[in-house]
C-alpha cells in the first residue's frame, strides 16, 4: 500500500518532533530504539508521511529530555488530529487517494497560488462548466459520479466563501481558458461572469495571462502553490495529470515555482485590465451566441 500525501498536521508534528530530536542530540537510530522500530519509520514520521500514536509522542519526547506540559499537550493534540477523518472520507471509493491527499493539503493551506493555462482553476468553476470539463474526456471519470464529484467541488470551493478565515486565493490564468467555449457559448459566459463576481470577494485576485506576452514562465505547464500557517514550513507544489498526481514540498522545488508564479504575475495583466479583458472576451461570446 502506498503512502500517504503529509497532512499539514502530520507535517507540523514531524516537523517539531525532528527539531526537538535534533537539538536533545538523539540520532535517527537511538530514537527508532526508543520506540522499537526502523530508522526509516522514525524519518517517515518526521517528514509527515507516517502517523503516530499519542502514547509514542509521549515517550520521544521524554527520550528527548522534554518537560514542557505546554508543548507535549499541543504535540499529542496534532499526533490525535492527525488521525482525523476529512469531510471527504464521507464520499468513500468515490474519492480516488491522489485526490483525497490533494483536499487535505487544500483544506488545511491559508494561501493558494494557481496557475491555469486552458482550464479555469477548479475552486472558481461554475458547476456546468465542470460537468463539461469532465464530460469532455471518457477517461477522466465515469459518468455515474459526475453527480457526487459535483457535491465534493462544491465543499471544496466553501474555502473561498467562509465567513472565517476564507482561503487567500490568487489565479493566473491563461487566455486560452478563457476562449474555449467549454460547454457552449451560454455556459461559457455564465462561467466569465462568475469569474467577475467571484473577484469581488478581498480574498480572492485573478489576473490574465493574453496571447500577447508570447513566450512566458508557465509553458511546461499549469500547477498550484500551496502555503500553511505553519512555522518554517515552505509549502506543497501541486501537479496533476491524467493518471497521476506529484506534489512537490522541497524548500528549492517550492521557492522554484514560486519564482515562475511571481514572473507569470509580473507579465499577467493586473487585476482591473483583467477584469476588462474578461469583459471584452465575455461580448464577443455573446455576439457568437445572438
Amino acid at each position: 500500500m502506498a503512502e500517504q500525501t503529509p497532512t499539514v498536521r502530520r507535517r507540523r508534528l514531524g516537523s517539531e518532533l525532528r527539531k526537538l530530536r535534533e537539538e536533545a542530540g538523539v540520532s535517527l537510530e537511538q530514537a527508532a530504539e526508543t520506540l522499537e522500530c526502523s530508522r526509516s519509520k522514525i524519518s517517515r514520521i518526521e517528514l509527515g508521511y507516517l502517523g503516530i500514536r499519542v502514547r509514542d509522542v509521549r515517550d520521544l519526547l521524554a527520550s528527548y529530555g522534554v518537560k514542557d506540559d505546554e508543548l507535549l499537550e499541543r504535540l499529542t493534540a496534532l499526533a490525535r488530529d492527525g488521525s482525523k477523518r476529512g469531510w471527504w472520507d464521507a464520499y468513500g471509493q468515490i474519492i480516488p487517494p491522489a485526490y483525497a491527499n490533494y483536499l487535505g493539503l487544500e483544506a488545511d493551506a491559508n494561501y493558494i497560488r494557481t496557475f491555469q493555462s486552458i482550464l479555469i482553476p477548479g475552486l472558481l468553476q461554475t458547476e456546468e462548466y465542470s460537468r463539461a470539463v469532465m464530460k469532455a474526456n471518457p477517461a477522466m471519470v465515469r459518468d455515474e459520479v459526475v453527480d457526487t464529484l459535483m457535491k465534493v467541488r462544491a465543499e471544496r470551493q466553501a474555502i473561498l466563501t467562509r465567513d472565517t478565515d476564507p482561503v487567500r486565493f490568487w489565479a493566473i490564468i491563461g487566455e486560452a481558458a478563457l476562449r474555449t467555449p467549454v460547454g457552449g457559448v451560454e455556459v461559457m459566459r455564465a462561467q466569465l461572469d462568475h469569474l467577475t463576481k467571484m473577484t469581488e470577494r478581498g480574498n480572492i485576485t485573478l489576473q490574465v495571462l493574453p496571447y500577447s506576452v508570447g513566450a512566458h514562465a508557465g509553458l511546461s505547464g499549469p500547477f498550484l502553490v500551496l502555503s500553511f500557517a505553519v512555522p518554517n514550513d515552505s509549502g506543497v507544489v501541486w501537479l496533476e495529470n491524467l493518471s497521476s498526481s506529484l506534489y512537490l514540498d522541497t524548500q528549492e522545488e517550492v521557492s522554484g515555482y514560486t519564482l515562475v508564479f511571481d514572473d507569470l504575475r509580473s507579465s499577467a495583466l493586473n487585476p482591473a485590465d483583467s477584469l476588462e479583458h474578461i469583459a471584452r472576451i465575455a461580448q464577443e461570446l455573446g455576439t457568437k451566441g445572438s
